[in-house]
């Protein structure tokens, strides 16, 4: 049978949509009348702005709960939080409609870089990404290479993000919170757009989508010192960066610029990831350098910096059922490197 006692408990954990805490914490189930005989819950609900979408799936979510609960059937009356409910919120809820932006935000950002495409850097985002999730730390990842985007199909993303109100929830997947552009072309069409509206949407995956409580927030850079890459520069002037290359000289030398860009707008480079490093015989065991050696180690030589690890050429284990063309496992060859790798940042930026 229900109490109002068991209608509280049942309501008091559902969000309130516009300040975003609880029904319980901000007392507002103002009023809950039981008729026994017919099975009938009526309640009076306060939230910040009635009238609304956001007030018609509230009370859809309502009607459901107490009906599982046992409820035959369920009258709602909405009416408005007092003024000293919204005042002591409204600063709070301000904080946060900043995003990752905001000042108080501890989320560490790493951008990975590389001076031009083709050295795996997408790659080296999405396996480093889950790396960390694997190691127990909530991540984001926002693919800004927003001509080439990529890390949706990497991943073996299909679904999209869903829009709560006037925020985008990213999606999910291996742990990591992932927001493309990809999700919002249809059919792989080309991005026709000059560098002002590039910085818009950049702007919009940092102060729009809903990332929660996060430890890092990865960033899958264009290629190059374009637009972009200065807008990050620009809008995050704490981030830290890595620089992905292949062993040859000449993509190590391309690489430096993207370095040295970091270095003037006082980014700090945490290191140097050397892709296709070599490629080893299942055969034989024998290892070919295909692109040449040393360019990692030169370019984290120019940049004062170390190199994090070396990445041979060896695609990943694809599993029909899971598929995700560019995911290693965590106990494949490579997965494990990218564990080392994902503990050597955790080490590198939690001593600081």
């Amino acid at each position: 049978m229900l109490t109002e006692q068991k209608v509280k408990e049942v309501l008091s954990g559902l969000n309130e949509p516009f300040i975003h805490r609880t029904l319980g914490e901000l007392n507002a189930i103002e009023e809950i009348k039981i008729k026994e005989e017919k099975s009938h819950v009526s309640v009076k609900i306060q939230i910040a702005k009635t009238g609304t979408a956001e007030q018609l799936q509230l009370q859809t979510q309502i009607v459901n709960l107490l009906k599982e609960a046992g409820a035959a059937t369920v009258g709602i009356r909405f009416s408005d939080l007092p003024d000293e409910v919204l005042s002591q919120y409204r600063e709070a809820a301000a904080e946060e409609d900043k995003g990752l932006l905001s000042p108080g935000n501890k989320t560490e950002f790493i951008a990975i870089a590389s001076g031009k495409g083709g050295v795996g850097k997408s790659t080296v985002s999405v396996n480093l990404a889950v790396s960390l999730a694997r190691l127990g730390k909530k991540v984001g990842l926002i693919d800004a290479d927003i001509y080439g985007f990529s890390v949706p199909d990497m991943m073996g993303i299909t679904k999209r993000p869903v829009v709560r109100g006037e925020r985008i929830l990213p999606v999910e997947r291996f742990g990591v919170k992932v927001i493309s552009m990809g999700f919002f072309v249809e059919d792989n069409a080309p991005i026709i757009w000059r560098g002002p509206m590039l910085g818009k949407m950049l702007n919009s995956f940092f102060n729009e989508v809903e990332w929660g409580d996060l430890d890092y927030l990865l960033l899958d850079l264009p290629p190059g010192t374009g637009d972009v890459a200065l807008d990050v520069h620009t809008m995050l002037p704490s981030c830290k960066e890595i620089v992905v290359t292949t062993p040859h000289p000449t993509a190590a030398f391309v690489a430096a610029r993207a370095g040295a860009m970091a270095l003037r707008t006082e980014h700090e480079i945490l290191g140097v990831i050397e892709n296709m490093a070599f490629f080893e015989s299942q055969l034989t065991g024998e290892r070919e350098h295909v692109f040449g050696q040393g360019g990692g180690e030169k370019l984290a030589e120019e940049l004062r910096t170390e190199v994090l690890g070396q990445l041979p050429l060896q695609q990943p284990d694809w599993n029909e059922e899971d598929f995700a063309p560019s995911i290693y496992d965590e106990d494949h060859k490579l997965g494990q490197i990218y564990s080392g790798i994902a503990r050597k940042v955790i080490q590198t930026v939690e001593s600081k």
